[in-house]
C-alpha cells in the first residue's frame, strides 16, 4: 500500500513540476518577445494556465513527500524517491543541454554565413528562447540537486540511491556518446563528399558545422560522465555492478554489429565497382564514404569499450563466474557470425544456381549484386564466427574444471539449442518448399523453372542439415563428457544425513533416489552418537535437530567444519525468518493480532529491477537508433 501511495505522489510531483517549468519558459519567452504578446495571446494564456494549474498541485504533493520522508526512514530510502530525484535532474538538464546545442549550432552556422534554420536542432528558435530554457531548467536542477545532496548526507541506508545514481550517470554517458558518434559520422561523411567536389544532392557545408556543434557539446558530456564512472571503481559495488556490465556488453556488441555491417557494405561497394556495376567515381566515393563514416566511429567504440569489458571481467575474482561472463559475450558474437556466414553461403550458391540456368542473369546486373552481397556478408561473418566459436569450443573440449564448467554452462546449452531450433525450422521450411515445388509441377501447377527452384530449396536444406548435424555432434560430446565427470564427482562426495527418528531420513532417501541417485548417502542415527571415524563433506539435518541436537551428537555437530544443509520442518513455536526486516514486520504483525507471512529472501528491491529494465530499454533504443542511422547512411534509405 505504501509503495502505491509513494508512486502516486512522486509521479504527480514530477509531472506537475515539468508542467510548471515549461509554463514558466513559455511565459518568459512571451514576455521577451513583443510580437508573441501582441500577435499570439493564446501562447501567453497557455503559459499562465500551466503555471496556475501545476504550481499548487506540485506544492501539495512535494511538501507531503518531504514531510513523510523526514519522519520515516523507509520513505527516505525508497527507490521511488531516488528515481524521482534523478529523473527530475535528467528532465531539467537534458533539455538544457539540447538548448545549449541549438544555441551553439546556430552560432556556428551564422559564423559560417549559413542559414541558422539548417541547425540540427532548434533551427527556428532564437538565442533568447534557448537562454530562457537553459536558465529555467538550470534553476530547477540546482534546487533539486541541493535537496538531493542533503538527502545523501541524511540517508541511513544508501543502496537504493546508489543504484539509481549509477543509472543516472550511465544515461548521461550514453547521451554524450550518442552525440559524439553522430557528430563523428557526419564529419566523416562530409569529408568524403568534399573529396570529390560539389555533387548535386550531396551534403552541404551545414553538415560539417552541425557535426562540430555535436562534438563540442557531446564530447564534454561523455568525457566527464565517463570519468566519474571510472573514478568510482575503487568502490567494490561499482566494480561488481551488473548495470555497468550490461552497458559494456551493449556498447561492445553494438560496436561489433555496426562495424561489421558497415564493413560488409564497404566490401559490397568495392566488389560492385570491380565488377563494373558501380556508378561513377563521385558516386562510388560517396557510397564507400557512407560505410566508412558509420563503421569507423563504431569501430572505435568496439575497441574502447571492448577493452573495458575485458577489464570488467577481470574485476570478478571468482574464476568460473568470470569465465561465464566472457562466454556470454563470445557466444552472442558467434551466433551473429554464424548467421551471417550461413546467409552468405546460401546467397552464394543461389547465385551460382541461377547463373547455371539463366545465362542472361550474368549480363542483367543481378548476379553482380547478389555475389557482392554474399561475399560481403561472408567476409564479415566468417572471421567473426571462427574467432569466437573456436575458443569456446576449445574450452568445452578441454579436460578438468575449465572444460567441465564450459560444457555445463547454461549459455552454451542455450546457444546450441537455439542453433538446433533455427536449423530444424529452416530445414522444415526449405524442405517443404522443395516438396511443394516438385508436387505442384507434377500436378500441372504453374511453376516456372522447376529445377532451379527445387535446387535452390535443396541447397538451403543441405546447409541447415549440415548446421544441425555439426551442432548435434557438439551437444552429444558435451553430454558424454559431462555425464562422466559429474558421476565421478558425485561418487567422491561424502554426504551424511543425521537421523533423529522423526522420519526425516525416509523423506531424504526418497528425494535423493529421485533427484541424485549417484550421490552416496551415509545415514547416522544421532541417538547412538557419532562414530569417531566419520568423515563428511556436508551434513544434512532437519531444522528441529539443528536447534535441539541430542547431548551425544551436539558437540560434534557444532564443531563440524563443513557445510550444514538444514531442511526446515514444522517445529512448534519456531518461525524461520529470512532477514531482520522480515523479523521486524512479523513481530509487528503478531502484536497487531495478524499472522506471519513468509517472504522471499532479502535481495535487490523491486524498484531497482524496474530501473534496470528502463536502463536496458534505453540502451536498446539507443543501440537501435544508432544501428538504423548506420544502415540509413550506408544504404541511402
Amino acid at each position: 500500500m505504501k509503495t502505491i501511495r509513494r508512486l502516486y505522489f512522486y509521479a504527480v510531483s514530477i509531472i506537475s513540476i515539468e508542467v510548471v517549468t515549461w509554463g514558466v519558459i513559455k511565459l518568459l519567452r512571451s514576455i521577451f518577445s513583443a510580437s508573441k504578446i501582441t500577435n499570439d495571446a493564446s501562447s501567453l494564456a497557455g503559459a499562465l494556465a500551466l503555471i496556475f494549474v501545476g504550481t499548487p498541485i506540485f506544492l501539495v504533493h512535494w511538501l507531503w513527500a518531504q514531510r513523510v520522508s523526514a519522519k520515516d526512514d523507509e520513505e527516505k530510502t525508497a527507490s521511488v524517491r531516488a528515481i524521482f530525484f534523478y529523473g527530475i535532474l535528467l528532465g531539467a538538464l537534458i533539455p538544457a543541454a539540447q538548448n545549449l546545442l541549438a544555441l551553439i549550432n546556430r552560432a556556428f552556422l551564422s559564423a559560417a554565413n549559413l542559414y541558422a534554420a539548417r541547425a540540427i536542432v532548434g533551427g527556428t528558435q532564437t538565442w533568447v528562447d534557448n537562454l530562457i530554457a537553459i536558465l529555467v531548467n538550470l534553476l530547477i536542477a540546482v534546487y533539486f540537486w541541493r535537496t538531493l545532496q542533503n538527502e545523501w548526507r541524511a540517508l541511513p541506508e544508501t543502496e537504493s540511491f546508489a543504484e539509481i545514481r549509477r543509472l543516472y550517470r550511465f544515461i548521461w554517458m550514453l547521451y554524450g556518446l550518442m552525440m559524439v558518434i553522430f557528430g563523428a559520422q557526419q564529419a566523416l561523411s562530409y569529408a568524403f563528399t568534399l573529396s570529390v567536389g560539389n555533387i548535386l544532392g550531396a551534403l552541404g557545408r551545414e553538415t560539417a558545422v552541425n557535426a562540430i556543434a555535436l562534438l563540442a557539446v557531446g564530447a564534454p558530456i561523455w568525457f566527464f560522465s565517463w570519468k566519474i564512472l571510472q573514478d568510482v571503481l575503487t568502490d567494490s559495488s561499482e566494480r561488481e555492478s551488473y548495470l555497468r556490465l550490461g552497458i559494456l556488453y551493449l556498447l561492445s556488441l553494438g560496436g561489433v554489429v555496426v562495424t561489421l555491417t558497415a564493413g560488409g557494405n564497404l566490401i559490397y561497394f568495392l566488389l560492385m565497382q570491380a565488377l563494373g556495376e558501380g556508378g561513377g567515381l563521385a558516386e562510388f566515393v560517396q557510397d564507400i564514404g557512407g560505410a566508412i563514416s558509420v563503421g569507423a566511429p563504431f569501430a572505435v567504440v568496439w575497441a574502447y569499450y571492448g577493452n573495458w569489458l575485458n577489464q570488467q571481467f577481470a574485476f570478478d575474482e571468482d574464476s568460473p563466474r568470470r569465465a561465464g561472463k566472457k562466454r556470454l559475450y563470445f557466444y552472442i558474437l558467434s551466433f551473429l557470425g554464424l548467421a551471417a556466414t550461413v546467409f552468405a553461403m546460401i546467397s552464394l550458391f543461389s547465385a551460382v544456381i541461377d547463373l547455371l540456368f539463366a545465362r542472361s542473369y550474368l549480363s542483367g546486373g543481378g548476379f553482380a549484386s547478389t555475389l557482392s552481397t554474399a561475399l560481403g556478408a561472408l567476409a564479415a561473418g566468417l572471421p567473426l564466427w571462427l574467432s569466437t566459436w573456436r575458443p569456446v569450443q576449445a574450452d568445452a573440449l578441454a579436460e578438468g574444471a575449465v572444460g567441465d564448467h564450459a560444457r555445463r554452462s547454461v549459455i552454451r546449452k542455450t546457444y546450441l539449442y537455439l542453433v538446433l531450433f533455427a536449423s530444424v525450422v529452416g530445414g522444415m521450411i526449405s524442405g517443404g518448399t522443395m516438396i511443394f515445388t516438385l508436387i505442384n509441377a507434377a500436378l500441372g501447377g504453374g511453376v516456372s523453372d522447376v529445377v532451379r527452384s527445387a535446387l535452390n530449396s535443396f541447397q538451403v536444406l543441405v546447409w541447415f542439415v549440415v548446421l544441425l548435424l555439426y551442432h548435434l555432434s557438439a551437444l552429444r560430446k558435451d553430454g558424454e563428457a559431462t555425464a562422466d565427470t559429474l558421476e565421478e564427482k558425485q561418487k567422491e562426495f561424502k554426504l551424511v544425513a543425521l537421523d533423529d527418528g522423526s522420519g526425516f531420513v525416509d523423506s531424504v532417501k526418497a528425494a535423493f533416489a529421485k533427484r541424485a541417485p549417484n550421490l552416496p548417502l551415509t545415514v547416522v542415527n544421532v541417538r547412538d552418537g557419532i562414530p569417531a571415524d566419520l568423515q563428511a563433506d556436508a551434513l544434512l539435518m532437519s531444522g528441529s535437530l539443528a536447534l535441539n541436537p541430542p547431548e551425544k551428537a551436539g558437540t560434534w555437530i557444532r564443531s563440524f567444519g563443513g557445510i550444514r544443509l538444514i531442511v526446515e520442518d514444522d517445529l512448534a513455536g519456531v518461525a524461520w525468518m529470512n532477514d531482520f526486516g522480515q523479523a521486524a514486520d512479523s513481530a509487528k504483525a503478531m502484536a497487531e493480532g495478524g499472522k506471519i507471512r513468509p517472504r522471499s529472501p532479502k535481495g535487490v528491491s523491486a524498484w531497482t529491477y524496474v530501473a534496470y529494465v528502463f536502463a536496458a530499454l534505453f540502451a536498446l533504443q539507443l543501440l537501435f537508433m544508432l544501428t538504423m542511422l548506420g544502415v540509413s547512411m550506408v544504404t541511402g534509405f
